[in-house]
């Protein structure tokens, strides 16, 4: 068996990557699907796109190899996490559009219940906030808007899942309904403690049980594809929400090791150890991931924009042709000039939880030119990420590891100094920054026996470059008074 398998399915594409035993790509496919928009505040994905540009790849990465079912040890998935998909048992068939994670039409009530005041109430249970984020009120909107949903759900003729049940029970013929602690704990419904769908909840959601899937650990068994499907039965080993997996493919073994991953936004988890740390920051208490027989939490911290703002800056400002070049350009001056930009493009995330908050460039003068902007919109992403950083040394009492950084955005340099800079802290970019998909691959290899434990793993995983802190600390702290100020502006 020389390859694992990872299925790495997300928000606006589809990929396969077949890793060989030290960590390597040894191929790949991917595929974009459609978004549909089909009122203001909705996302929608149809979930047979979904289903059919995942297969696709998966074969297309064998072939591009050369390789049957019979070279490939597992195979891990990693998804989109709280993308709601209800199905008929019998046919395969969604009852209706996949709501996606971004998708705000249960705002309204989720207002509601904050005014009812079940916000500690989710939070004790769930490690959560009441957010349209998260699966348990799209799940309940379908039933309210569907015809007869809620009737077939009570009698078992329905399922629901996150992306991974569903690549679950399409690959496996039917045959299993599952997910893993990592995606449930992502729902509102699952409580992180008794580690079971919680009663209470879903009573008040007038969820019923029975479309429920089976809660496993994220590194175990999850049944076999179909043989029809790659020529032969291959073994479904790991699970878990994406940036869990990229928690787990940074090898953050140890309590307060951190990674961020510098995508569209910014997503930073904290390994906090067998024991759920209650935020008083403004986090997410999560599920990190389920492995011999044990469980592992983590605190979380989303930035909304981090690689979406560069993608601003070429796009929308012309500031730039290509997303490298903002490196170059903010490299040509030794500072922003006192601008700070706050890119709260849909409000500011962790630790602020602002929705109605916009976007804003401070600190203009006469002198101010492309360059500085550049530069002050890179900084931002830092400053954000600190911010999240901060909040975690709050909630802890162990010390924070150096940041692990991964995503698109990481192969910046300044960025990453920069980081370093603002942070105090080493900043540590992996050989591979596939590290989702590289997560996934892991935990199927464990349970399949394809690496021996976890220090295999700390083994295999390779650092590309270290950036260490150079700042001196009074200019750390002036640089970091004026974005605080800033965004009191914005706020």
């Amino acid at each position: 068996m020389r390859y694992i398998m990872a299925l790495d399915q997300g928000t606006t594409s589809s990929r396969c990557i077949l890793f060989d035993r030290e960590g390597n790509i040894a191929s790949s496919a991917q595929r974009e699907f459609r978004q549909y928009y089909p009122h203001p505040g909705y996302v929608e994905h149809d979930a047979l796109e979904i289903w059919d540009s995942q297969l696709t790849v998966a074969r297309e990465a064998m072939a591009r190899l050369g390789v049957t079912n019979r070279d490939i040890a597992a195979i891990g998935i990693t998804n989109q996490r709280e993308t709601t998909i209800v199905w008929d048992r019998k046919t395969g068939d969604p009852i209706c559009p996949a709501i996606v994670w971004q998708c705000r039409r249960t705002a309204d009530y989720c207002t509601q219940l904050e005014r009812e005041g079940l916000t500690n109430f989710f939070r004790d249970r769930t490690g959560l906030i009441i957010d349209p984020y998260f699966s348990g009120t799209k799940l309940r909107w379908i039933f309210e808007h569907v015809d007869g949903a809620y009737e077939r759900a009570c009698r078992g003729e329905l399922a629901f899942g996150t992306v991974d049940s569903w690549l679950i029970y399409r690959l496996t013929g039917g045959r299993v309904h599952a997910t893993d602690y990592t995606n449930a704990s992502r729902t509102l419904l699952f409580n992180i403690h008794t580690l079971d769908w919680d009663d209470e909840i879903l009573s008040l959601f007038s969820i019923p049980r029975a479309v429920l899937p089976e809660v496993r650990a994220s590194s175990g068994s999850f049944g076999q594809t179909d043989p029809a499907l790659f020529g032969g039965p291959i073994p479904i080993m790991g699970v878990a929400g994406d940036q869990h997996a990229a928690l787990f493919g940074q090898v953050c073994f140890q309590p307060g090791d951190v990674k961020n991953t510098y995508g569209t936004g910014g997503f930073l988890l904290m390994n906090t150890g067998d024991k759920p740390v209650r935020s008083t920051q403004n986090l997410l208490t999560t599920i990190a991931w389920g492995f011999d027989g044990r469980v592992t939490y983590a605190l979380e911290g989303s930035v909304f924009v981090a690689g979406a703002a560069i993608q601003w800056l070429r796009d929308e400002l012309k500031l730039i042709d290509s997303a490298p070049e903002s490196e170059y350009y903010a490299t040509r001056v030794d500072s922003s000039g006192g601008v700070y930009v706050v890119p709260a493009f849909t409000g500011l995330g962790a630790p602020y939880w602002n929705a109605y908050a916009r976007g804003a460039i401070l600190g203009i003068t006469r002198g101010t030119s492309r360059e500085h902007i550049i530069r002050a919109t890179l900084e931002s992403i830092a400053y954000q990420t600190e911010d999240v950083l901060r909040a975690m040394r709050g909630d802890v009492t162990f010390a924070l590891g150096s940041l692990r950084a991964d995503g698109g955005a990481s192969a910046n340099n300044f960025l990453m100094q920069f980081q370093a800079d603002i942070s105090n802290t080493s900043v540590i970019r992996p050989h591979c920054i596939e590290t989702t998909a590289l997560g996934a691959a892991y935990l199927a290899g464990l349970s399949s026996g394809y690496y021996r434990d976890l220090d295999e793993l700390s083994l295999v995983w390779q650092r590309d470059r270290e950036f260490a802190p150079q700042m001196e600390g009074n200019t750390r702290a002036v640089l970091l008074n004026g974005w605080h100020d800033a965004v009191r502006r914005v706020l």
